[in-house]
């Protein structure tokens, strides 16, 4: 009545299973491409650049870096997370840049945010900023609409003086020279 007697008839049913397995193998194949299809829908993890790690190039990527270790190059990303013992030297441009280390060189970001261990020295380009009490800036910060375009068009720096208003405002520690 239950499974005793396929047990006792292990010749028969070895058979039998062996052949429907193969076709559950291509079933699952068949169902395989679309477990694929949806895969890239989910976000994948940052790529981490590990403190040991120095960098001498650009690096470009749609999805998101980590930088812990040093990158001597321009940095364009979806989200760009720079670590308290990191160092960027050249032009970083991301959707959103939280800057935990020191960067040397232009920021460009719809969203950018400098933690209260923030170094930066470089103009910052943004259409969102916060800045942390604590935070070290040297450079002019301007509010654009579309900070990530970098062919040059400043459409929006009249409105660079509410910006620097409003970063001097999140900043306890002096935020430097400001447009």
């Amino acid at each position: 009545m239950f499974s005793k007697s396929k047990i006792n008839e292990p010749g028969p049913k070895a058979t039998e299973t062996a052949t429907p397995a193969p076709a559950a193998s291509s079933t699952m194949s068949s169902s395989t491409p679309d477990f694929k299809s949806t895969a890239p829908k989910a976000k994948p993890p940052a790529s981490i650049l590990s403190s040991d790690l120095h960098v001498k190039g650009n690096l470009r990527t749609s999805g998101d870096i980590q930088i812990e270790g040093q990158v001597d190059g321009d940095i364009r990303a979806h989200l760009l997370t720079v670590g308290e013992g990191a160092t960027v030297q050249g032009e970083v441009v991301a959707d959103d840049v939280v800057i935990n280390g020191r960067i040397i060189g232009r920021v460009r970001g719809l969203k950018v945010r400098l933690t209260s261990t923030a170094r930066v020295e470089g103009d910052i380009i943004h259409k969102t900023i916060a800045i942390e009490s604590g935070a070290h800036f040297e450079g002019s910060v301007q509010r654009q609409d579309n900070p990530l375009d970098t062919s040059g068009g400043k459409s929006s720096s009249s409105s660079s003086s509410s910006a620097s208003s409003s970063s001097s405002s999140g900043s306890g520690s002096g935020s430097g020279k400001k447009d």
